[in-house]
């Protein structure tokens, strides 16, 4: 579904990113619509897969994953096949947060997390020991983190 995004769907879904359980009254007041608009916007919005999913945002320490790992893995070989059942193994892991297919010197980008290094050690063995087509991966803990999120920016560029 093709839609037009205009400055008021920008402002809800700038709004939304914030803090996806505030009231249609409150998204209403912050782009002056009716509470109806909003919805029926919204409702939109959702249909055209520009919002995707609305999560909770959970504190990893707070559920014993105390430490956060980005992993740079590269593969043996990169035939499409091979890609896709990577692809399928770290879909399947929780405790890999993200994944990205990437250029450069390694093929994925893992952020994982892990209650601490023995755990992330089990989880290297079941990513990436056990699996043939791992050639090497590399590791980086994360010491703070400075800034977690997904948004992405509501603003529409002036060319």
């Amino acid at each position: 579904m093709d839609i037009t995004i205009d400055k008021l769907d920008r402002i809800i879904l700038a709004h939304l990113q914030g803090n996806a359980r505030l009231s249609l009254e409150a998204l209403a007041d912050a782009c002056g619509l009716s509470s109806a608009s909003v919805q029926r916007r919204i409702k939109r919005l959702r249909e055209a897969n520009i919002i995707e999913n609305e999560v909770a945002i959970l504190n990893p320490s707070a559920l014993g994953q105390n430490m956060t790992f980005i992993v740079m893995v590269e593969l043996e070989r990169e035939r499409i096949d091979q890609l896709d059942a990577f692809r399928r193994i770290v879909r399947k892991e929780v405790q890999v947060q993200q994944c990205y297919y990437v250029t450069g010197e390694a093929d994925f980008t893992l952020i994982c997390t892990a209650q601490d290094m023995l755990d992330f050690e089990e989880l290297t063995r079941r990513l990436f020991f056990e699996n043939t087509n791992v050639r090497r991966f590399r590791t980086s803990v994360v010491m703070e983190r400075t800034k977690v999120g997904l948004t992405i920016t509501t603003e529409e560029r002036i060319s």
